[in-house]
């Protein structure tokens, strides 16, 4: 496959991306036959061979400890340091840090550099826990703004620049504006224009980008948060940008002090970073910088093609770019798989079932009333008529009559206090059906995606309940509750 690199690298910029400082230092150190008296106790896998001959050797032999040679994480001054520059360049950023703790810590990592306690910041309240556990954790105060809606597909939309303007009027003392860049099903807010609202105002744009990282290469995707002047962006790397599972990377932009930030990130990312995590984000960089648009476009032309054939099926509705309206739906991201199921009479979870149980297809999510398939350029043509068959197949074995399911996705919050007030309150167990009316004292969610149908510090109405209560018996995964069965739920006293 041809390399592609974006327009404008200079012959000194690729010579600088094909570089892989921290996998180069990790395979040197793999070959010098080093006697390790150090962790961890596999010993290059000759300590475990069952667990040797289940991933490989190579594999084993490259999960070690910090050492001079490879860098530390929580103190970069070599090998990792210059991968993070790399990263930096890459991405537009003026700094970048590797986060093996997921986009989750790299979104915390954001807030808490950004907010303490009693500091308000506003954001949609369509975001991932891991923000609002940020606010739980270091007791910032939410301000939420209700996203747009699509009635039709019953889907939340972005933020509209009206409503972030009234926020920041409102709340003119906010330290920072969270957008989500873009939701999960592939709808981006004018972040362009909030940042500049919010820079005007002396707020900073903080930028959950876990499921963005292409946006970074390829012009014809929606503009990427560094590119759109925000001041931090958490990106997923091994959701969109091959990377492994659970890397990600944290990019800043001056005036943010990137001291600062390692300092946050290392009150709660591990002190024993995956090597294997680490050189993977190092060689994905490498990748995306000369291929990435390439990947993409062809990643488009998969989910282009897979919209119109699931559409002409007939009762879906694999929705895209028609769905922009310039506001709460400013771009759509064209990557994205997103269809409909409601109108053939199926919640997104059940034709996720029969995906899976029946068609051996394993996608993204579903919920009730749309799924998600994420594609790639690793993904086949026949793999994307596989999809596209077994949905019709569904379609005509299972269609019904839609009447009783839920028609949407986004409940509007009746917050009662802080999220970090009401988690660390005192707390009782009433029965989940019996909790209409009383405070959520932790979270209610369906995962994926993990965005909470409650959160703690917000008051549990019917049509929340009702929500909960069909997600569950529909078969979505809910988490968040101390009860493993959802039959309970904490409530403050």
């Amino acid at each position: 496959m041809a390399r592609t690199v974006p327009a404008g690298a200079g012959d000194s910029q690729k010579a600088r991306q094909r570089q892989t400082p921290l996998a180069d230092a990790l395979d040197r150190q793999r070959i010098n036959r080093l006697a390790h008296f150090d962790v961890p106790a596999h010993k290059g896998g000759r300590g475990n061979p069952e667990l040797t001959e289940y991933l490989g050797a190579r594999a084993m032999a490259m999960d070690v400890n910090s050492m001079k040679p490879l860098d530390n994480l929580s103190h970069p001054v070599s090998v990792i340091k210059e991968a993070h520059q790399l990263a930096a360049e890459a991405f537009g950023a003026d700094d970048a840090f590797f986060m093996v703790n997921g986009t989750t810590s790299a979104v915390q990592a954001m807030i808490m550099a950004t907010c303490t306690a009693g500091d308000e910041i506003i954001l949609p309240r369509n975001v991932h826990r891991s923000a609002i556990n940020a606010l739980v954790v270091c007791g910032a105060i939410p301000v939420y703004i209700n996203p747009g809606q699509n009635r039709k597909i019953g889907i939340p939309l972005g933020m509209s620049v009206a409503d972030v303007e009234k926020a920041i009027a409102e709340h003119p003392s906010a330290k920072a504006i969270l957008v989500n860049n873009p939701t999960y099903y592939g709808i981006c807010s004018n972040i362009v224009e909030i940042v500049k609202l919010a820079h005007a105002a002396g707020m900073r744009v903080l930028a959950d980008e876990a499921h963005g990282t292409h946006f970074y290469f390829h012009d014809e995707l929606p503009v990427s948060a560094m590119a759109a002047g925000c001041d931090m962006a958490a990106a997923s790397i091994h959701k969109t940008g091959g990377s492994l599972t659970q890397s990600s990377v944290l990019l800043t932009r001056k005036p943010v002090n990137p001291d600062y930030v390692r300092q946050i990130i290392t009150l709660t990312q591990s002190t024993s970073a995956s090597y294997l995590l680490l050189s993977s984000l190092d060689i994905a960089r490498r990748n995306l910088f000369f291929r990435g648009r390439e990947m993409y476009q062809k990643t488009m032309e998969f989910a282009d093609y897979a919209r119109e054939e699931i559409n002409d099926l007939g009762g879906y509705y694999a929705f895209g770019p028609e769905l922009v309206d310039g506001d709460a739906a400013f771009a759509f991201d064209r990557t994205k798989l997103s269809v409909h199921t409601r109108d053939i009479g199926l919640a997104g979870i059940e034709v996720y079932d029969y995906l899976r149980d029946d068609y051996g297809i394993q996608i993204e999510f579903g919920d009730i009333g749309n799924l998600l398939a994420i594609l790639s350029a690793g993904d086949r043509m026949m793999d994307v008529e596989r999809l596209i068959s077994a949905l019709a197949e569904i379609k005509r074995l299972h269609e019904r009559s839609a009447a009783g399911l839920f028609d949407h996705e986004y409940i509007d919050p009746v917050i009662a206090m802080p999220p970090q007030e009401a988690f660390y309150a005192k707390k009782r167990r009433v029965a989940m059906k019996e909790s209409t009316g009383l405070v959520a004292g932790e979270f209610v969610m369906s995962y994926p995606p993990g965005i909470p149908i409650v959160a703690p510090g917000e008051r549990i109405t019917p049509d929340i309940l009702e929500h909960i209560l069909f997600a569950k018996e529909k078969g979505c995964f809910m988490t968040g509750t101390e009860d493993m069965n959802l039959d309970y739920i904490q409530v403050v006293s």
